[in-house]
């Protein structure tokens, strides 16, 4: 307490190089209020707000009074609301169809301030909140924590220049009405649910069959739009034959209808503007050209106000590693899938998209700049190579664990990692197991169990890796925040920014 209220002097005179041993002072964070001043700290691992001064935000505050017109307050959720009141920068906002943004998924509520060091100044704006449902359940958090953490990440940091917070891949409408509640300022709607693979697979004859069971009127209309009719775009053209047609409509119809009843239903009726991302890539139907452009001309025909669209892009896009697949093919349908979402004026937005190194200056050449790129997984994968290059006993029995549970993983995501690379532990030094991080199917070993890992417990019911992760990634908070720029910086980078 000694320490804080030597801060809390120091605050008050606006004076904050001070030489403390247990507290520290996260200087970019200070801001004023009128007559109260506001600054960060962590004691004792546990980060705070410290306010000094008289006035309504200090009296809104919830903590503890100290030294006269001092306050030590908690980083809880009330507390981030009276900080959004306050100061704008920390509200979450939509950026959009003009500028670039990056999803940055952080799945430990740790990783904001690194990508926020990271994308500072460069020309693409941080979607700092994005977790899916998926994500939050595996990992026992809420839409409101996610936006919590970014927040105070974006206090801390002293960053005012806009982030966003993503629903990501919501599918039912009690979650997005949720997240529209809670102030998140980009929905992505996703449509895997309506999408019918069944139809990829199907003959001619099938697909026929399937489609002249259609209501007549459904049948009309789409034929009236489309049969036999030629498209031009800049630089590519399209024509919809019967069985093409009648091939979209029954991938595509039911979910077409679905992302319409949302726009207006929700997003719509918003007072405030709000990035509504179609998210059409979480299905085994690969999206051509054509059919990208069928789902966005019904879109535009129902005036729905796309921001970013996702299709299902050739080859694979699995999670934690690089792209597989033909990059010469991917190149000549990513330049006309580039070319629908000009046409139609929204950002391309790629999906899966960490760590997919090979084609990020193929998605830059023919992007132009504008588009919206999804990360998540990779953030806590450095997580874990600093874990490994720090506390190689937690390492190897995270390792362990995950190997052993890796299978059950698979219940939630789809990877194909070659398991036989991986080196046998006893086969490798403490000095070498960051070096996991570097193969494939480790990384994707890791990426897939972290909800496993992360709510383990034992017997006694303590977990039995999560508090000595997160303590471990807390006496480590630099060396993680660069790990985190070096990676997601390469990702930047490669993509132009």
């Amino acid at each position: 307490m000694e320490q804080l209220v030597t801060v809390l002097k120091g605050l008050e005179a606006e004076d904050l190089d001070l030489n403390l041993s247990d507290v520290k002072v996260y200087k970019q964070s200070f801001t004023k209020y009128k007559n109260v001043s506001l600054v960060m700290i962590k004691d004792s691992g546990e980060k705070k707000l410290l306010a000094v001064g008289e006035g309504d935000l200090i009296d809104e505050l919830y903590g503890e009074q100290v030294e006269g017109k001092g306050k030590v307050c908690p980083l809880i959720h009330e507390n981030r609301l009276v900080l959004n009141q306050y100061f704008e920068y920390t509200v979450p906002k939509a950026f959009g169809k003009d500028i670039a943004t990056m999803g940055l998924g952080d799945r430990l509520g740790l990783a904001s301030t690194g990508h926020i060091e990271t994308l500072r100044n460069r020309e693409i704006k941080p979607i700092l909140a994005q977790q899916s449902i998926r994500e939050l359940n595996l990992t026992n958090r809420t839409m409101t924590d996610i936006v919590d953490a970014a927040s105070f990440a974006v206090f801390q940091e002293g960053y005012k220049d806009g982030f966003g917070a993503d629903g990501d891949h919501l599918k039912e409408e009690s979650d997005i009405e949720h997240a529209l509640s809670i102030g998140m300022s980009m929905l992505t709607l996703d449509c895997s649910d309506y999408i019918d693979n069944r139809v990829s697979s199907a003959t001619p004859e099938e697909i026929r069959n399937a489609y002249m069971e259609l209501p007549a009127e459904t049948k009309d209309y789409y034929e009236k739009n489309y049969l036999n009719k030629t498209f031009d775009l800049t630089g590519i053209s399209l024509t919809f034959d019967e069985l093409e047609l009648m091939k979209n409509v029954l991938v595509y119809g039911k979910a077409i209808g679905y992302m319409v009843h949302v726009y207006n239903t929700y997003i719509s009726k918003e007072e405030r503007d709000i990035d509504f991302e179609i998210s059409i890539d979480e299905t085994e139907t690969i999206t051509s050209p054509a059919e990208h452009f069928f789902v966005a001309n019904e879109l535009m025909l129902n005036q729905v106000d796309v921001t970013s669209l996702a299709p299902r892009f050739c080859g694979e896009f699995q999670k934690g590693i690089d792209y597989i697949g033909d990059i010469e093919q991917f190149e000549k349908e990513l330049r006309e899938h580039a070319l629908i979402a000009t046409y139609f004026g929204y950002k391309l937005s790629i999906h899966s998209g960490s760590d997919k190194f090979a084609v990020f200056p193929i998605i830059a050449k023919h992007t132009k700049g504008i588009l919206h790129v999804k990360t998540a997984g990779t953030n806590w994968l450095e997580a874990v190579r600093v874990i490994a290059n720090t506390k190689p006993d937690l390492y190897r029995r995270m390792h362990v664990f995950a190997l052993e549970n890796f299978e059950e993983a698979l219940n939630y995501y789809h990877v194909t990692p070659d398991l036989e690379s991986i080196r046998p532990l006893e086969n490798v030094t403490d000095e070498q197991l960051r070096e996991y991080m570097n193969n494939d199917a480790a990384r994707q070993v890791f990426h897939v169990t972290y909800g496993l890992l992360l709510t383990a417990k034992d017997e006694q019911d303590s977990y039995l890796f999560k508090d000595e992760f997160f303590q471990a990634l807390d006496e480590q908070e630099k060396e993680y925040r660069t790990a985190l720029g070096k990676h997601i910086g390469k990702h930047v980078d490669l993509l132009g920014f």
